[in-house]
């Protein structure tokens, strides 16, 4: 059995090949941090600072506050860490992080509203297909009337509303671990300080849910075994694409990223590049046929044209003649609800067994994703083939 959590089932979820190279072959980011996550990790660490003194009594300030802050960014700020948005520099986030910590201090002072039972709190939890589940609550407390707090400090620009919550599975699967440590335990509150925005939104889970919860990660974790054991790892491009390390060994950016390189180089280089003239020229043909196609339906309908006004149906060139020959096709109703009247209508006269044919894209689908019975998937073949669809650079789409 192995031990799972959030982030490594998210990081399948999102892009199954990075989990591959993250998880299974250990592969080291080129990309150790981002401004984003360095910002939100000093705002963390200052945070818990504040609770570890404010355990022993000692006094804490804003300015301490801020002061402790600003000591550990310089200290732990190195330049390799990369700023993906345009426009924005570290010292930009270093001011926000500044901020989320000054409006946290004054909306939450003189801290005592909960009992503070840990900070950064670690622990692991037995799934009932008997996987780990690693725990990491950035703050867990309590009240005085059994209400227990599983609290999370979020840095992102981005709030997250009520529904986006309540379906939150991070802190709700924490919330299990609570339920079970502690039996005195009456609710468990969902919390998540959104720093960026000086609010809080709380969320709290019912027996039924999370057993329907753990159910679904369980599920997940099956996927991810038998992706495993198949070695099935496709990549998935999105937005978080830009924030990932792994990009010169990604299939997805890997040519990319030695097209970078050789433009860094020079111009010559950058337009001798295999793949690119291969790329170039396949585009241009693609673009021609196209050009074509609309050329050929353009002449079709001349010729029709022709064909009625002289009232001939053979049309001669140079070298070849066109026959135009008119004739009579049958349209199906387009309607549904006519459609399966129709279609009804053929089984009702023993019909519809000549007529039908099978729905082969249909087919494959429910096949590829296991959903036939065994029986029928069993006569199916399976072979591996290529598709090629071309697209628009979107690094190159406000050029």
């Amino acid at each position: 059995m192995a031990t799972y959590s959030h982030s490594r089932v998210s990081t399948f979820e999102n892009c199954p090949y990075k989990y591959k190279l993250q998880y299974i072959d250990r592969e080291q980011p080129e990309i150790e941090n981002t401004i984003e996550a360095f910002m939100g990790d000093m705002v963390h660490q200052s945070l818990e600072d504040l609770y570890k003194r404010k355990k022993f009594k000692q006094r804490v300030s804003r300015e301490s506050l801020i002061k402790f802050y600003r000591d550990l960014w310089e200290k732990e700020y190195s330049e390799d860490i990369k700023v993906v948005k345009e426009g924005k520099n570290s010292d930009n986030y270093r001011k926000m992080g500044e901020q989320f910590l000054s409006d946290y201090y004054d909306r939450y002072k003189p801290f005592e509203q909960l009992t503070i039972l840990g900070l950064e709190t670690q622990d692991r939890m037995t799934l009932p297909d008997g996987n780990q589940w690693h725990v990491r609550i950035d703050k867990f407390a309590c009240d005085d009337e059994g209400n227990y707090y599983v609290c999370d400090y979020k840095t992102n620009s981005r709030m997250k509303d009520q529904e986006e919550a309540d379906s939150d599975r991070q802190l709700a699967m924490y919330s299990i671990w609570v339920k079970d440590k502690f039996k005195d335990c009456k609710s468990v509150k969902l919390l998540w300080h959104m720093l960026a925005f000086d609010k809080e939104v709380i969320s709290e889970r019912t027996d039924e849910q999370s057993k329907q919860l753990q159910e679904s990660v369980m599920q997940l974790i099956h996927k991810i075994e038998t992706a495993t054991k198949e070695k099935e790892f496709p990549t998935n491009i999105t937005a978080l694409c830009d924030y990932c390390g792994f990009k010169s060994k990604c299939p997805s950016f890997k040519h990319k990223v030695e097209l970078d390189k050789k433009a860094e180089e020079s111009v010559e280089k950058f337009k001798k590049d295999d793949g690119l003239k291969i790329v170039d020229e396949f585009s241009e043909v693609k673009i021609k046929l196209k050009e074509f196609e609309e050329k050929e339906a353009e002449l079709k309908e001349k010729l029709i044209a022709f064909s009625k006004q002289l009232k001939v149906d053979i049309i001669y060139g140079s070298n070849n003649s066109a026959k135009v020959k008119e004739y009579e096709k049958i349209v199906l109703p387009e309607d549904e609800t006519e459609k399966e009247a129709f279609i009804q209508l053929l089984k009702d006269k023993g019909l519809w067994d000549e007529f039908s044919s099978i729905n082969f894209m249909r087919l494959q689908s429910k096949a590829l994703k296991d959903e036939l019975d065994k029986s029928i998937n069993e006569k199916l073949g399976r072979e591996k083939d290529f598709r090629i669809s071309l697209s628009k650079r979107k690094d190159l789409e406000d050029e």
